[in-house]
């Protein structure tokens, strides 16, 4: 009889161990499943797998460039012909641009440029420069004078003029 037991005891344990392996093989499944899917959701792709490599190509030229700024810190202050009185106009820059070097360029021609902006500014009209939307045609016309002055010197354009402070009295 004790062989009688000695055998049933060990179809038991052989029949535990294989519930134990198949559930360890079924979450490692379901883990590597969820990582899977999560990969494809997030349209990461899995490289290897048949992915279009092509769109991920095309998505890494298109990648974001940010900004850069250089504030020109000394006001641009002029006087501005309104019905016959004279108005003073105080305007604070600063250039932005995603080139570097237009910015670089812009600080080496900075004499040149705020002259040309303080002419600008002296040629605007006071009722203008009193309501948002003259203030955005006179940056813009600022703009085209900066890029003007630096195409002069054969160097790349800036992206925007902004108004960092500005006083009409």
């Amino acid at each position: 009889m004790a062989e009688n037991n000695a055998s049933e005891t060990a179809p038991a344990k052989k029949g535990k161990l294989k519930l134990i392996i198949m559930l360890v093989a079924v979450v490692i499944l379901a883990i590597v499943l969820s990582v899977v899917g999560t990969l494809w959701f997030l349209g990461g792709g899995l490289p290897g797998l048949g992915g279009d490599d092509g769109e991920v190509g095309e998505a890494a030229e298109e990648s974001f460039v940010p900004s850069t700024y250089v504030p020109i810190d000394k006001a641009l202050v002029t006087t501005v012909q309104a019905q016959g009185r004279q108005r003073y106009a105080q305007v604070y820059l600063a250039l932005e641009a995603t080139d570097p070097q237009a910015l670089s360029a812009a600080q080496l021609h900075l004499p040149l440029i705020r002259s040309q902006l303080v002419m600008v500014l002296g040629n605007s009209e006071f009722k203008d420069l009193q309501t948002p939307e003259g203030r955005r045609g006179l940056a813009e016309r600022m703009l085209t004078t900066v890029n003007q002055v630096l195409e002069q010197e054969g160097e790349p354009a800036v992206k925007r003029v902004l108004f960092r402070n500005f006083v009409v009295q």
